[in-house]
């Protein structure tokens, strides 16, 4: 498989305080890869790194196999598709629109097709003409994850993208980029949702304090052990007949 993003001895250093310390971290084509972690561990740092966006004190990072830092911002879109936490909407622009701009690279009319299907994707399709501040947050959220969806770059990088929603919409969003990632694409996403993390992500990595201190398929990445460091849980993942679900509880 090839790898769509490869993270080598990262640190980061954001003021005085270390952010991220010697990550190394890889996500290939057709792969679902999980960052999870407590609150400031580190999760959006990396995602940053990997798209250059902070500077690295020490390490590497490549998109496509080619060092970020001596990419083109062009180039860089091409390769990757970022959806931040952050969900503002300053501009009241149809709902097709804003899916539209993750296409900025297409002749117009292919922006509009793409922005069409992205919507029709995440169930969005009757509100293609609806102006996004007439939306509700979870219709909102939807909307930029069709944005990142009409990219149709061969990375998708999606900080939080379940932030926000009611369970159904969650697991629906969990599911398109389950969908996307059986198509070829490479997805790197973080989520606060554990359970949902070890049904989607073929692995996972989980951070404390800067530090990956567990990397690798859910069941061995979420083991009792690593949630009690990383979470101050008791327990860990036990299997269903829908799938593994985390079966914790506060450490005492």
């Amino acid at each position: 498989m090839s790898r769509a993003l490869e993270l080598a001895g990262v640190s980061v250093i954001v003021g005085r305080r270390q952010a991220l310390s010697d990550a190394s971290l890889a996500v290939s084509a057709g792969e679902i890869v999980g960052v999870v972690g407590a609150n400031g561990s580190g999760k959006t740092t990396l995602l940053r790194a990997g798209l250059g966006l902070v500077r690295l004190a020490a390490g590497e990072a490549r998109l496509g196999g080619q060092v970020v830092g001596e990419l083109s911002e062009l180039r860089r879109a091409w390769l990757a598709a970022y959806l931040p936490q952050e969900r503002r909407a300053v501009w009241n622009m149809p709902a097709w629109r804003i899916a539209a701009l993750g296409a900025p690279f297409a002749p117009p009319q292919e922006a509009r097709r793409r922005a069409l299907c992205a919507l029709d994707e995440v169930g969005l399709t009757p509100l293609a003409e609806r102006g996004v501040r007439d939306m509700s947050g979870g219709e909102r959220a939807r909307v930029l994850l069709a944005r990142l969806l009409a990219s149709e770059a061969p990375l998708l990088i999606a900080d939080e993208p379940t932030a926000g929603l009611d369970p159904d919409a969650a697991l629906a969003v969990v599911d398109i980029l389950t969908a996307r990632a059986r198509c070829g694409t490479a997805v790197l996403l973080t989520l606060h949702d554990l359970t949902a993390a070890a049904r989607a992500c073929n692995s996972l990595a989980v951070l404390k304090d800067g530090r990956i201190i567990a990397r690798g398929a859910p069941e061995e990445a979420l083991s009792s052990a690593v949630l009690g460091q990383a979470f101050a849980l008791d327990g860990g993942l036990i299997d269903t007949a829908a799938g593994p679900v985390l079966a914790a509880r506060r450490a005492r």
